[in-house]
C-alpha cells in the first residue's frame, strides 16, 4: 500500500451527546465567534477615533492601543464585572446582577459607548430566546434591567460548566478580534498586520483575566479619561466607518 495504511473512522452520529467538557468549549467559541449576530463589528470602541486624531496610525501602534486598552480598561471593568456576574447567574442572585448591570450602564463615559453596551446585550438575549442556554425567566429579569452586553454574555456563559477564568478568555478574545478587525479597516492595515496584532493582544490576555479575577467591588474600576474624551468627539466625527 506504499505510504498509504489503513485506517479507522470513527463517527459520533447526531444523537450521540458529547462530553460535558467538549460542549462547553463550543459553547465558548460560539460565544467569542465574531459571527455571533450581535452588531460588535460595528463598533471600534473609538480606536476610529484615535486614528483620525493620529495617535494610531501604524501597526505597531495599534497593538500598542490595544494591548493597553485590555489591561488599562476592560480587564478593570467588564471582565471584572462578567467574573462575578457568571456565579450570580448560577446560584439565582438576580439582585447581584441588577446591582453589576446598573454599575456597568452607569460607567460607560459617553452616550455612543453606553448605546453599544445597550444594543449588543438585547441583541446577544434576542438569541438567546432562540436557544436553550438560558430560561425565559432569566432572560426576562435581565432585559427589565435594560440588559448590558457584559451581563447578557454572563448569563450565556453560566449555562456552561466552563470555569468562569475560561469564561473571561473567550470574552477576551471576542473583543479582540472584533477590535483586530475595527484596527484593519480604520488604520488601515493587511490581514498579516491583523494577525499579528491578535497575536500580540493574545499573549495579553491571561494576565489580564488573571487581574480581573482578583478585583472586588471597591478595586473595579472605569477610569479612561482619554478614551471617554475621543468617544465624545466620535459621537460628532464628520466622517466615520463605525458606529463608536
Amino acid at each position: 500500500m506504499g505510504m498509504y495504511t489503513a485506517r479507522t473512522v470513527v463517527t459520533t452520529t447526531s444523537t450521540e451527546a458529547l462530553p460535558v467538557h467538549d460542549m462547553s468549549f463550543m459553547q465558548l467559541m460560539w460565544l467569542a465567534s465574531p459571527a455571533l449576530p450581535i452588531g460588535g463589528f460595528s463598533y471600534s470602541e473609538v480606536l476610529e477615533a484615535a486614528v483620525d486624531t493620529g495617535r494610531v496610525t501604524t501597526e505597531a501602534e495599534a497593538a500598542a492601543w490595544l494591548v493597553d486598552q485590555l489591561h488599562l480598561s476592560l480587564s478593570r471593568s467588564d471582565l471584572s464585572a462578567v467574573a462575578q456576574a457568571i456565579p450570580a447567574w448560577r446560584v439565582g442572585d438576580h439582585a447581584r446582577i441588577a446591582a453589576l448591570n446598573a454599575w456597568v450602564l452607569q460607567t460607560r463615559e459617553s452616550g455612543e459607548l453606553r448605546a453599544q453596551t445597550e444594543q449588543m446585550g438585547r441583541s446577544l438575549l434576542e438569541w438567546l430566546r432562540n436557544h436553550t442556554t438560558a430560561t425565559p425567566a432569566q432572560i426576562a429579569t435581565l432585559a427589565a434591567m435594560d440588559a448590558s452586553y457584559p451581563m447578557a454574555f454572563a448569563l450565556a456563559a453560566s449555562a456552561t460548566q466552563a470555569s468562569v477564568r475560561d469564561c473571561l478568555l473567550a470574552y477576551a478574545f471576542g473583543w479582540a478580534e472584533n477590535m483586530v478587525q475595527a484596527a484593519i479597516k480604520s488604520v488601515p492595515l493587511g490581514q498579516s498586520s491583523g494577525q499579528r496584532i491578535l497575536s500580540a493582544i493574545t499573549a495579553e490576555i491571561p494576565a489580564a483575566v488573571d487581574h480581573a479575577l482578583a478585583l472586588d467591588d471597591d478595586a473595579r474600576q472605569a477610569f479612561s479619561p482619554l478614551l471617554a474624551i475621543l468617544s465624545s468627539q466620535h459621537e460628532v466625527q464628520y466622517s466615520r466607518l463605525f458606529r463608536s
